[in-house]
This record gives structure tokens, C-alpha cells and sequence, in this order.
């Protein structure tokens, strides 16, 4: 029995997420007839984590078991024959039997896009989120700052959480300036559900000055979600990287 890491990109806009659930388009779903289709056999594919409904991914990491002869070479190409073309394998590897892709990760990486010219832009307009306002971009930094570390993110979780624990460890919290463009970025051992969005959202009106930069340390305290920003639409969100 081998088992098969698959560093994996998608465009997330089509798909109601990673997660498999019957009569909805998903991700994982789709990557598990890919391979079925090719191997011959029903295999269980395990994501490093969920994405939600139009989110995009430029690194999910997932794996699987299989008694496949397919040369590990060939094997991107063969599941990207079989996939749409907003799913690609980008990279497959052998690993070893142990290896399990959610629970051997050290930390993942998620990037937020806002799109901040006056005219918003028509050919990505599907992947990021496009808020036509100019916006402090250094009070953004600083208080991006103030996530950083090991704090209990209750205040930034959405209202469907089922973890009961809401403490997290960002390790990283960047704003980055790209032109028009700006990127938040979180580096952390794990996020809540819509955590980054909200995050995202949060800085957001940091930057248009509905919220100082040094009132996120008691945001943070308060556990109030009700004094954290708006969840942000997911167009904008992606998964970067997944670390082991």
C-alpha cells in the first residue's frame, strides 16, 4: 500500500468547498473520482483542512492510499486528465505510511486580496475582494501585529464554529502593500471557521479608521465577536501553503 501527498491548486468561485457532501459540487469529491477513475479503486482523499464555499487554494495539501503501480511521476498528469480545469494537482509524492496530512502539518499559511482602485478590475474580479477606497495602510500594519502570538480568537470566529476551544497561535500577521492591491497574510497552527475573513474584515476598518490600530489588543480580550469587523466575502481568501 502506498501512500500519496498531493500538493493541490483550485479555483474556488464553482465549488461549495474542500469538503465532500452529497449533490453539492466540492472539491475533495471531485479529486476522489479523479483518482477512482484511474486507479480503479475507492479511496478516501485527506485534506489538511477545509476550505469554504469559494474559497481558492494555491497549496491544500491532501492525501491517499492506493495499491496503484501509476509511477509517481505520472501521476499529477494522470488525475489532471481526469479534473476540471479549476482543479490541478501541482505536485505528487510518496510518503511515508504515517504521513496524514491534517495531523502531521506544523502550520498553514492563508493570504487575504483586496482590490483597492477606484475602478476595480474586470479580469480578477473572481479573486479578490474589490473595495474601492483608499485606505491607511501602515495603521493596517500595526495592528496586525497585535494578533501575533497565542490568544484566545473568540472575538473572530463565526456564530457555526463547532470548536469549542478558540484559542490559536499566529505565529505570522503581515499586511503587505501590492501596488492597488493589499495583502493580509496569517501564518498560524489553525484557524477557526471564518477566522481569516474576519481577521481580514477587522483590519479592513482599521484602515479606514472606524477601528485604532491599538484597540485590537482589547478586541482581542473582549471575546466580543460584536467589536470585531465584518466577515469578508471568501472571493478574496486563499489557502497559500501547508508546512510539515
Amino acid at each position: 500500500m502506498r501512500n500519496i501527498k498531493l500538493t493541490i491548486e483550485y479555483h474556488g468561485k464553482d465549488f461549495n468547498g474542500w469538503q465532500k457532501q452529497p449533490n453539492k459540487l466540492n472539491i475533495q469529491g471531485e479529486i476522489e473520482r479523479a483518482i477512482g477513475s484511474i486507479t480503479g479503486e475507492e479511496i478516501e482523499l485527506i485534506g489538511s483542512g477545509r476550505t469554504d464555499a469559494g474559497v481558492h487554494s494555491l497549496g491544500q495539501v491532501a492525501n491517499f492510499k492506493t495499491n496503484s503501480h501509476i509511477p509517481i511521476d505520472k501521476f499529477a498528469m494522470a488525475i489532471n486528465s481526469k479534473l476540471k480545469k479549476s482543479i490541478r494537482i501541482k505536485k505528487a509524492e510518496e510518503v511515508e505510511e504515517r504521513f496524514h496530512s491534517r495531523y502531521c502539518a506544523h502550520f498553514k499559511k492563508y493570504r487575504y486580496v483586496i482590490n483597492c482602485s477606484l475602478t476595480g478590475t474586470a479580469i480578477y474580479r473572481e479573486l479578490e475582494y474589490q473595495f474601492p477606497m483608499k485606505l491607511d495602510v501602515e495603521e493596517m500594519k500595526k495592528a496586525a501585529k497585535y494578533f501575533e502570538g497565542e490568544h484566545d480568537f473568540a472575538a473572530f470566529k463565526a456564530s457555526g464554529t463547532s470548536s469549542k476551544n478558540s484559542v490559536r497561535k499566529i505565529f505570522k500577521a503581515e499586511v503587505l502593500e501590492k501596488e492597488e492591491r493589499i495583502w493580509i497574510e496569517l501564518t498560524g497552527s489553525g484557524f477557526l471557521y471564518n477566522m481569516v475573513r474576519i481577521i481580514a474584515g477587522t483590519l479592513l476598518d482599521v484602515g479606514m479608521g472606524k477601528i485604532k490600530s491599538e484597540e485590537i489588543s482589547e478586541i482581542i480580550k473582549s471575546k466580543d465577536r460584536s467589536r470585531a469587523g465584518k466577515t469578508l466575502p471568501a472571493v478574496g481568501l486563499y489557502l497559500v501553503e501547508v508546512n510539515y
